[in-house]
């Protein structure tokens, strides 16, 4: 690679920032768009489920390839309903992931349930085998999260649901877009959820989320758990629910941003393919598996997590050259969580939570900065 586009000068690479993730840019690159869409939601007075969340979540069902998406305030909120929907209450035990943000379990605990956490692999996401020694008269359900954009064995999912006579409940919330033999994340069990924290490649600018159902009875009960309980046609309260509806100005600056969605995408893809170029010859690391390497997924790397030899000693390196690095979840599976008391099954994680960590990874990246952080990784380990 030349010069020019595989490294600066040492000056340049001193002075150069790479942050993790470039928040005040994901305002500026639509600025006027969303200064528009503001003041023309405010200026209607359109602050709560009002036409924009209805035609944010028709365009996403259409993308989906759904019947209904019902935005609600987050994804923890999507997940809990998703779980009630599947019949999960108190006494109940549901099988996840100890790789994981804790919302994903904490669904399951508001739920009055007990989440019990199995391993991952090497590609980060659940292992099913290890599950097995966890199954007991209560479990319910097992929850698959489809992590950092990519989706999990749902054929051995699927095989293992069936076998115990499961529910499955999907965390999605990093995948929209993501698919599995050409089905998307989110649509393989009683109901699909996604967040739209920041950072996700579908970002609001606040919390937010949305639950999809292909069944309209769902859909029905699902509209009336985000609003207090209250049926949307008579206005009578029929079940108590909670008050968890997405705002409406968020689901105008979505539907903005979510004309570029395809786009980013891609994006995150190419990114993915220079790292993969540059750095994956490197036996200190471990990257996920790159764009295009089966036949079965389509990624949409919403995380870029590696495993990394002398991780911490790395991530020094590259925060003394201005890239920013992060640890998922501040570097803790849940299993490790001690005073949670669960139960647990994760080898795996135990010791991938020494190694693993995030390079960056947005749209907004730059060619030049992607190779900064390459750069910077290579002679990291040619010492």
């Amino acid at each position: 690679m030349s010069s020019q586009s595989s490294g600066t000068s040492i000056t340049a690479a001193a002075n150069r920032r790479v942050p993790f993730f470039d928040y005040p840019g994901l305002f500026a690159e639509h600025e006027t768009e969303f200064m528009e869409t503001i003041h023309d939601v405010l200026g209607r007075g359109a602050y709560i489920m009002q036409k924009d969340l209805t035609h944010f979540e028709e365009a996403l069902a259409r993308f989906i390839g759904v019947k209904h998406v019902l935005g609600v305030a987050d994804g923890t909120i999507a997940l809990t309903l998703a779980l009630k929907l599947a019949g999960v209450g108190p006494g109940d035990e549901v099988i996840l992931p100890s790789h994981t943000f804790i919302a994903t379990a904490a669904a399951v605990n508001h739920c009055g349930a007990t989440p019990v956490l199995c391993d991952c692999g090497p590609d980060h996401m659940i292992d099913v085998a290890s599950a097995e020694s966890l199954v007991t008269p209560r479990t319910k359900a097992i929850m698959p999260v489809q992590l950092n954009g990519r989706t999990c064995d749902m054929d051995a999912v699927a095989a293992f649901a069936e076998k115990h006579g499961l529910e499955i409940v999907e965390d999605s919330c990093q995948a929209l877009g993501a698919t599995y033999r050409g089905r998307v994340a989110g649509t393989f069990g009683v109901a699909g959820s996604f967040s739209f924290f920041p950072a996700k490649v579908l970002g609001c600018f606040g919390d937010g989320g949305a639950i999809i159902v292909d069944d309209d009875e769902k859909a029905e009960i699902l509209r009336q758990y985000r609003d207090h309980g209250r049926d949307p046609v008579s206005g009578k309260v029929t079940r108590f629910g909670y008050n968890c509806r997405l705002d409406n100005v968020q689901a105008a600056v979505m539907l903005v941003k979510f004309q570029y969605y395809k786009r980013d995408l891609e994006r995150r893809r190419d990114i993915a393919r220079i790292y993969q170029d540059r750095l994956g010859a490197i036996d200190a690391l471990l990257l996920p598996p790159a764009p295009d390497s089966d036949n079965l997924r389509y990624d949409i790397f919403q995380n870029y997590e590696i495993e990394a030899e002398n991780r911490d000693a790395l991530r020094e390196h590259l925060a003394a050259r201005g890239i920013g690095t992060i640890m998922q979840w501040g570097g803790h599976m849940i299993h490790q969580f001690e005073q949670l008391g669960l139960r647990s099954n994760a080898p795996y994680a135990e010791q991938m939570s020494a190694r693993y960590m995030l390079l960056p990874m947005h749209h907004l990246l730059k060619d030049d900065d992607v190779h900064h952080i390459c750069d910077s990784v290579i002679a990291f380990y040619r010492g």
